[in-house]
């Protein structure tokens, strides 16, 4: 990093960044290279992580958690192998003015739970280190640094809507204003993504099924989200994870029965998993359903999508 004036004054920049469900994930072959090409159709929704980075003379990069105590013994490193912290890091490499930098991050979205929480946190860190250090780079050019970072990082930059194929970050956003209305049941574990991957790759050689490259999304589904059409939106969606996630905690075959005996239009398992995303009508459903999963000791939570993308909500001297 670059050598810090004698007169230091340090500053904060706090920003949230929105987790997101999966609406449909269709997931190809295992692909030479380890990975699988995917075709999906991302929503933000009204669940934010909040990054404060506030600039340092120490020349390095820490990571702190201000809600460490409510996480229930998440393993959440906070060093190098942190998601924000590489975000910091590649902010510094790109910076003419990089300073050291503290990110005190505040959890909101479930830890492994198939809704890119870390990749929000990597999002909100560039874009915080972005206004910290002054580096002028535009939404583009972060989008294309946070691909460096996951498939689902340029995403949480963006917010809204969007289609992702290839490896999840060749977006292309989609423009649905009409709000759809969800519930999210978290779990008291994670299910960490490249074992899901690993699963379903082994249910499918175990059934002998031949899978095709995903190249697009089915239209009917961007169709019912610009509509706000909640009823034809649950017959379209799709998550080729949910069988691998379920195989790997059958406990969450049982969760989407509940909801939808409880009144859910639809259930769905979110990405790799284990949070469950179910359909509702309206807000006052969502609240509802929400309600009465709580009611059954599920930890259960209404929210609502699209929403933005990584935004600042303040920069303050200190």
């Amino acid at each position: 990093m670059n050598a810090v004036r004698e007169r230091f004054a340090a500053r904060t920049v706090r920003v949230k960044a929105p987790g997101k469900v999966n609406v449909s994930l269709d997931v190809g072959p295992l692909r030479p290279d380890g990975f699988h090409s995917v075709a999906s159709v991302y929503l933000a929704v009204s669940l934010y992580e909040e990054v404060a980075a506030t600039s340092t003379d120490t020349g390095e990069i820490t990571v702190s958690l201000s809600n460490a105590s409510t996480l229930d013994g998440a393993d959440i490193p906070l060093d190098h192998r942190n998601l924000a912290y590489k975000a910091a890091a590649i902010m510094a490499d790109v910076s003419e003015h990089s300073t050291g930098v503290h990110l005190e991050i505040t959890k909101r979205v479930p830890v492994a739970g198939g809704m890119g929480g870390g990749s929000a946190d990597a999002a909100a860190t560039l874009l915080a280190c972005d206004a910290l250090w002054n580096s002028g780079l535009s939404r583009d050019e972060l989008a294309h640094l946070a691909a460096e970072l996951g498939a689902d990082v340029p995403f949480a930059l963006l917010g809204g809507t969007a289609v992702g194929l290839g490896l999840g970050d060749d977006l292309s956003p989609a423009l649905v204003k009409a709000q759809t209305d969800w519930v999210l049941v978290t779990a008291d574990f994670g299910l960490p993504t490249p074992e899901v991957y690993r699963a379903l790759d082994r249910l499918r050689v175990a059934e002998g099924t031949v899978t095709e490259e995903p190249t697009a999304v089915d239209p009917m589904i961007l169709q019912a989200l610009r509509g706000g059409d909640a009823d034809a939106l649950s017959r379209v969606l799709v998550n080729d994870l949910q069988r691998a996630s379920i195989e790997l905690a059958p406990g969450l075959r049982d969760t989407l029965g509940l909801g939808e005996s409880l009144g859910a239009i639809a259930g769905i398992v979110s990405g790799s998993g284990p949070t469950v995303a179910f359909l509702a009508h309206n807000p006052a459903a969502a609240e509802g359903l929400a309600n009465d999963l709580r009611h059954h000791s599920f930890d259960a939570m209404a929210v609502h999508g699209p929403v933005h993308g990584a935004r600042i909500i303040s920069d303050t001297l200190l």
